[in-house]
């Protein structure tokens, strides 16, 4: 089995080596990274494992905040007396990272005033908190992340092309779980594993007619997903050793529970996505 031990995915699928590949190839350095993939794909493990060993590591949720004001405060800091409620200094993300890692998931959704200053940010390698007159010096490696195509928002003015470029030094490329099946049996049984650990309950075994219909289906959530099914099947099933019928599957997958899996390595077939 191959295994990404930094980030704590596991896998035999070459499309989970190639990751493994790139993480170790530009783990802790400096250049910044975009991180493609649908949601539930395992952006910010990854993202961890690329960040500067034993230094800050700090998440910023770019969809979170719609008010570029409170995201500036936020990333940057500020003085004490700037704006209302600003009752003491408070250093942003970009300062509380100092000599470590910076996180953006969701860069796509950044407002188009906001990127204009992280550009800024980016070029200068200095900051200045709100209602501050001096800049202070950074030294933070940026990665980014977004199941959106950067280079689509550019052309629909959506991004702002030059940070673009900056952002996109090294681009990394998340596999959906789908497009690894052969996978899945090794991460459900690791992720049975955790759940039955944090619920101090005897360690759960999936049976082989469980793990063929879960390799049958195709994830729209990815391994979150398979996560939450996993999750959901053990809250309502006591037994050690979990079947097809304790499976708690989607409701619009359920009509394929007697689907013949048999062949599902060699040729799994298309099924349609549920409505997320």
């Amino acid at each position: 089995i191959k295994k990404i031990s930094s980030v704590g995915m596991v896998g035999v699928s070459d499309e989970l080596a190639a990751v493994a590949e790139k993480i170790n190839r530009y783990k802790g350095r400096s250049e910044t990274v975009i991180i493609y993939g649908n949601t539930g794909t395992g952006k910010e493990l990854v993202s961890r494992a690329l960040a500067k060993p034993g230094k800050p590591f700090l998440v910023v949720n770019g969809a979170a905040f719609r008010d570029s004001q409170l995201l500036e405060s936020e990333l940057f800091g500020y003085e004490k007396g700037a704006f209302t409620g600003a009752d003491k200094d408070h250093d942003g993300f970009f300062l509380m990272a100092q000599g470590g890692t910076l996180f953006l998931d969701e860069v796509a959704d950044l407002p188009l005033a906001m990127q204009v200053k992280l550009l800024r940010v980016i070029q200068e390698k200095q900051v200045r908190r709100v209602g501050d007159t001096q800049e202070k010096g950074i030294d933070v490696r940026i990665i980014s992340a977004t199941h959106k195509k950067l280079s689509q928002c550019v052309e629909s003015g959506q991004f702002r092309q030059d940070l673009y470029y900056r952002l996109n030094v090294i681009e990394l490329g998340m596999p959906a779980l789908r497009e690894m099946r052969e996978d899945i049996p090794v991460i459900a049984e690791k992720i049975i594993a955790k759940l039955c650990r944090e619920a101090s309950r005897p360690p759960c075994q999936l049976r082989n007619e469980a793990i063929e219909l879960l390799m049958y289906y195709d994830y729209p959530g990815n391994v979150r997903e398979l996560e939450n099914i996993l999750e959901r099947t053990l809250a309502l099933c006591s037994d050690i050793e979990i079947g097809r019928k304790e499976l708690q599957m989607p409701e619009k997958f359920k009509g394929h529970r007697k689907t013949d899996t048999s062949n599902i390595e060699r040729h799994p077939p298309p099924l349609p996505h549920p409505e997320e």
